[in-house]
């Protein structure tokens, strides 16, 4: 049924305003029950619901796709050209050339042109913008307190994670880094797992930029200094492989197994030559291998690391150190705690090693000379890391306290004498900074929580990358007072190892004497003759005198010093 209720009003009260008054209630309209309609509709009993007045939530965990990206490049060709004319025809530009340089608005522009660049040449004559007035006067110290950030994380792109064994830097530039993935535990590689290592672009983290595929896990990988195009890598069965970058990810050329290393090939250092080609290799079987990598079937020379000059290896070399001022010295660490300084062209093999530095209680991991002094090297093994001198082989000159973890890596800052660095079980680095504290690390950053394997720090020095466990590489950029030379620096570290160096001397000289008495005591108790007496008793005042006569030394030196520093 329609409503309809009609409203009028005269056209003369359009668009004024509406006044509304009240009214009684009133019915407009009265519509009766429709009983037929009942039958079309079902009783519904009442029927109770809780409702809970708090909102209901959820909570939800989604990983975002990670995005890849691939850098690929662009031949650009010479362009300006009409199309038809060839830019590779000298015959057809030359032609060109000649008409264009004839025409009368090129001859008007280059006029036009010609007596403002003559000002700008006249005055850049007159001034040199590129003159440096403050040359003379002294750079103040940095005071930016020691600090690192990380720049990029690169993960080992697998399914089952191996450990970072080692990091080698491009040599031209800190644009890429490669690094050996291997599983050092023995008997742990879970089977399938993956053999490859990796070249990574610094700017690009989430792919790598090559995949090296060896025949076994690479332990150490190394690119050549000459050439930034070819790197070796030392694999856990002991061969030594040769990769050309320009080739593909197969390596080029594998030594023989017959003739490589027993053991997995932990150190390979490239050496100086005229052909750049050559580099040695050492490995826990005890042996010292020199290659060139243009011909791999055997090694040109080797060196068996034994101290007790018998038929069967004593020491396990796992470090390697070379210093290019001294062609013909080498270090090996080993995993006895013993360092062997080594000469390559001594005449004879047995006269090769020799010295050796024993100080450490287990595998010598680091071994490094000091950049800006080569006669003094850091060794890192068990619970600490020590500075050496060459002038001393009864102990160390330095060394840091006994850290509650385990030390695993460690090496020297190429542009601070004073600085170096140690990685630990527990995933932190220390940074040791010896103008500042020498008790303590400048600084020390929980890197990961899982062991720090390793660390390379790039020529420059504020870039250092480290290695995990997991295979996780932590790339941190160093703060300026820890990549910049501070003023006199490197005079004050050259006070500090001296004055070290003739302190453990004096020491040393002490230790000896006490020991000749002792014997002396020793054999006037067992030979009570006058004879072996007076002759003890000679070697005793003897002792004694020389060490007296090396303090009194000191004592003339600092004295000499201090009046020349007044004057």
């Amino acid at each position: 049924m329609e409503i309809v209720y009609v409203y009028t009003k005269k056209r003369e009260e359009f668009g004024r305003q509406c006044n509304f008054t009240d009214r009684t209630a009133e019915s407009l309209v009265d519509i009766p029950v429709d009983e037929t309609l009942k039958e079309s509709f079902i009783e519904r009993n009442p029927c109770e619901s809780a409702i809970q007045c708090a909102p209901e939530m959820s909570e939800h965990e989604v990983n975002t796709e990670r995005f890849e990206t691939q850098s690929r490049g662009i031949n650009h060709v010479e362009g300006g050209w009409p199309k038809d004319i060839n830019p590779a025809e000298v015959e057809q530009t030359m032609r060109f050339r000649k008409k264009v340089e004839k025409d009368e608005v090129y001859i008007q522009a280059i006029q036009q042109l010609g007596s403002v660049m003559e000002h700008t040449i006249k005055q850049n004559n007159a001034v040199d913008i590129y003159e440096e007035y403050f040359d003379d006067m002294a750079e103040d110290g940095c005071v930016e307190p020691p600090s690192a950030k990380t720049i990029n994380v690169f993960r080992d792109p697998n399914e089952h994670k191996r450990s970072a064994a080692n990091i080698s830097w491009y040599p031209d530039n800190a644009q890429k880094l490669a690094v050996a993935y291997s599983v050092l535990e023995f008997q742990r590689s879970p089977p399938g797992m993956c053999m490859d290592s990796y070249i990574w672009d610094v700017e690009s983290p989430n792919k790598p930029d090559m995949t090296l595929k060896p025949i076994s896990p690479l332990v150490c990988i190394e690119y050549n200094p000459k050439d930034p195009h070819c790197l070796v890598g030392g694999q856990y069965n002991g061969q030594l492989a040769f990769w050309d970058t320009r080739k593909g990810s197969q390596p080029i050329e594998v030594s023989a197994i017959s003739n490589s290393h027993s053991d997995p090939l932990y150190k390979c250092i490239f050496l100086t030559s005229k052909t750049g080609t050559e580099c040695f290799t050492t490995s826990t079987d005890g042996q010292v291998l020199w290659w060139d990598i243009r011909k791999m079937a055997e090694p040109t020379e080797t060196l068996i690391l034994d101290l007790a000059k018998g038929d069967k290896p004593t020491l396990g070399g796992i470090s390697l150190e070379y210093e290019s001022t001294m062609p013909t010295k080498f270090m090996v660490g080993t995993e006895q705690g013993v360092v062997l300084s080594c000469n390559r062209k001594a005449k004879t093999p047995a006269d090769r090693i020799v010295a050796n530095f024993s100080g450490h209680y287990g595998p010598v991991y680091a071994l490094q000379r000091n950049p800006f002094f080569p006669k003094n090297f850091l060794t890192v093994g068990d619970w600490t890391a020590r500075i050496w001198s060459e002038d001393l082989r009864e102990s160390s000159i330095m060394w840091t306290k006994f850290h509650r973890s385990y030390l695993t890596d460690g090496c020297w800052s190429p542009a601070r004498p004073a600085v170096f660095f140690t990685s630990r079980m527990d995933g932190c680095l220390d940074v040791w900074d010896y103008m500042f504290k020498q008790n303590d690390p400048t600084l020390s950053l929980q890197v990961c929580d899982e062991a720090l394997n390793c660390l390379r720090i790039q020529d420059s020095g504020s870039l250092l990358a480290c290695g995990s466990h997991s295979g996780n590489v932590t790339l941190l950029e160093l703060s300026e007072s820890l990549s910049q030379q501070q003023r006199n620096e490197k005079a004050s570290v050259t006070q500090i190892f001296e004055r070290e160096t003739k302190r453990e001397k004096i020491l040393e000289s002490r230790y000896r004497e006490l020991k000749l008495k002792e014997r002396a005591k020793s054999q006037q108790e067992e030979r009570p003759a006058e004879d072996d007496g007076e002759d003890a008793s000679e070697l005793v005042d003897e002792a004694d005198k020389n060490f007296w006569f090396t303090v009194e030394q000191e004592k003339i030196g600092i004295e000499k010093k201090e009046k020349a520093a007044e004057q």
